[in-house]
């Protein structure tokens, strides 16, 4: 079993501000429901815990990064090659990356779009922890990206099948984990906005 220590580890190869900036991020973040303040406790837990808590070879249990993508056009989701499922895009970290920038890259590879953080600063919008591939728990740091108008083309190796919802839709095809995150960023100034200049 991969070993478990403080933050202070010496052998940890992440930025130790790295995991307090995210610790306090997440501290600081109000819970939307009762599932999202349980994952926000379990990933606090982690964060104070776990050696290196954004490296997914290091312990099953680990941080990720997704988003929640916002346009005129609704929201986009891909269906995932594995789970079979419509999610928002995300995935892994990767060495020395923060989630918010690992949610922003791994969103550009899954849809092909132009997307860009709210005013270019990074908004911690939901915190679910879920069970993934492998015997993993996730712990996935959700964060609002803004899109363009265009067409979604993900990388060669994506899910071919990723396309805009409107927010209606996406709600009804949502699971618990991904229909909190849904109903946030609907609230969100700028998606309001965004729902309020669509044709």
């Amino acid at each position: 079993m991969p070993s478990r220590s403080s933050s202070h580890d010496s052998g940890c190869d992440w930025d130790p501000d790295l995991r307090r900036v995210v610790l306090e991020s997440v501290d600081s973040h109000e819970p939307a429901d009762a599932r999202e303040a349980r994952s926000r406790r379990r990933v606090l837990e982690a964060l104070a815990t776990l050696a290196r808590p954004f490296d997914e070879d290091a312990d099953p249990v680990h941080v990720t990064g997704s988003a929640v993508v916002a346009g005129r056009r609704g929201t986009v989701l891909h269906r995932h090659k594995r789970l079979h499922r419509w999610l928002q895009p995300g995935g892994h970290v990767e060495a020395g990356e923060p989630p918010w920038q690992a949610a922003l890259r791994e969103a550009r590879e899954e849809t092909g779009l132009a997307l860009s953080h709210p005013g270019g600063e990074p908004r911690l919008l939901h915190v679910d922890v879920h069970h993934a591939a492998k015997g993993h728990e996730h712990l996935d740091l959700r964060y609002l990206l803004l899109a363009g108008d265009g067409e979604p083309a993900p990388a060669d190796g994506e899910s071919p099948h990723v396309r805009w919802f409107d927010w209606d839709e996406a709600e009804e095809l949502a699971d618990d984990a991904l229909a909190g995150a849904l109903s946030v960023a609907e609230r969100q100034p700028e998606v309001i906005s965004l729902r309020s200049a669509s044709p």
